[in-house]
């Protein structure tokens, strides 16, 4: 489903992924409100949604339809690229971000990527947000040592792979562990950060600057 104000871009969005095999849309609306009545009566397994909406803004429909379909993703595709608004949809139930100038084959990725239960982050925006999170944190140098005596360097290796959205098996094969030990290690790394969920954890590594972005999805 696209929710979107804008009626010649979703009628183009459609399109473009249309011409994608695995890729089917099934609605399409200009209002949030019309999308949850929608929902009562078609599935949809993904939601593409913009953050500035007439009836109610992107953030709060997540949350509702994350509230009511809890198996449904959420990628916002917006224009805001803002820490406050990539923040605030993570915390919504967000499962990517994508900017707006992204090409249509990014955009595709994504989709499944995020249905394969990963976290699809626009590498443009993730890399200001690291930067600025470095740059802006008179304390980041020690913030670092810090957060080296809480976790160990597997966990921070561990951390960065989930915070790019690969998979358990594909962090194993990366640092050529079971896929038990990954488990083990996001056990240990949410117990000792105090943390319960996903989003918290990314929000962490921006702020810690744990994220190394040299290190790109192949």
């Amino acid at each position: 489903m696209i929710i979107d104000d804008h009626t010649l871009f979703r009628s183009g969005l459609k399109m473009l992924l249309e011409e994608e095999r695995d890729i089917n849309v099934v609605a399409e609306t200009a209002s949030a409100t019309e999308a949850l009545e929608l929902l009562k009566k078609q599935a949809v397994d993904l939601i593409l949604m913009d953050i500035t909406l007439k009836d109610m803004d992107g953030l709060e429909a997540t949350r509702r339809v994350k509230q009511e379909y809890p198996d449904i993703k959420v990628i916002f595709l917006t224009m805001h690229n803002d820490e406050p608004y990539f923040l605030e949809a993570l915390k919504a139930g967000a499962s990517g971000y994508i900017l707006k100038e992204a090409a249509t084959t990014e955009l595709a990725s994504a989709i499944r990527t995020v249905m394969e239960g990963k976290i699809n982050i626009d590498p443009a925006l993730m890399e200001v947000l690291v930067t600025k999170a470095i740059s802006e944190n008179p304390e980041q140098q020690k913030n670092n040592t810090q957060t080296g005596g809480i976790l160990t360097q597997r966990e921070r290796e561990v951390i960065h792979y989930i915070c790019l959205g690969y998979s358990n098996r594909e962090i194993a094969d990366i640092l050529i562990i079971s896929v038990k030990t990954v488990e083990k290690h996001k056990e240990n790394i949410m117990e000792k950060l105090n943390l319960s969920r996903r989003h918290q954890l990314i929000e962490y590594a921006i702020q810690k600057g744990l994220i190394n972005l040299s290190q790109d999805k192949e």
